[in-house]
């Protein structure tokens, strides 16, 4: 009980320490170690002793942003569920998660092996759905998967940047989806 005590108190802090991290690095990319430490209520050493150095904090932060957006594609099935299904769910579930990882998942390419392994799976989970809707007729047969990726992301990332505080992600994800699978000309 003690050591699963312990490692519970050890998962806390290290959160504590990634959320202090995104909201000052966020409002200030310079901002240091010791500031994070104060931020998160820990001590300098505590954060030190969980991260070798500030890259290494920003290389945990990118891999747990990463899995956890791989969990919610991941949980909208995009093997087995209708394409447009699967694209409405991870849509919404990552309009929820992106705004808590701004600075984090600003980067084009994350800094770590481990991050970027994730993330290219995340991609391929998306040329997945983006090829099933090919193949279901409901994206054109000349279509190419990985420009309607990059026009999704694009769209995605830009919902996620200007939603304003408590807007409905289920709405949006509607709103996108249908910017991209329509665009916005009159029916």
């Amino acid at each position: 009980m003690t050591d699963r005590r312990l490692r519970a108190d050890a998962e806390r802090s290290i959160r504590s320490i990634m959320e202090a991290a995104e909201r000052l690095l966020g409002a200030n990319p310079a901002a240091t170690m010791e500031q994070i430490a104060e931020a998160a209520g820990v001590a300098r050493a505590t954060v030190h002793r969980r991260f070798a150095s500030r890259e290494a904090l920003i290389e945990s932060m990118e891999l747990a942003a990463w899995r956890e957006l791989d969990a919610v594609v991941e949980a909208a099935r995009p093997r087995t569920a209708p394409p447009l299904v699967a694209l409405h769910q991870a849509t919404a579930a990552i309009l929820r998660i992106k705004p808590g990882w701004r600075f984090t998942l600003a980067g084009p390419v994350p800094l770590g092996a481990e991050a970027r392994a994730v993330q290219e799976g995340v991609m391929a989970k998306c040329d997945e759905v983006f090829t099933r809707a090919r193949e279901a007729g409901l994206i054109r047969p000349d279509a190419d998967v990985a420009w309607v990726r990059q026009a999704y992301l694009a769209l995605l990332a830009e919902s996620a940047h200007s939603a304003r505080e408590g807007a409905d992600p289920d709405a949006l994800a509607a709103r996108l989806l249908d910017t991209l699978m329509h665009g916005v000309a009159p029916r």
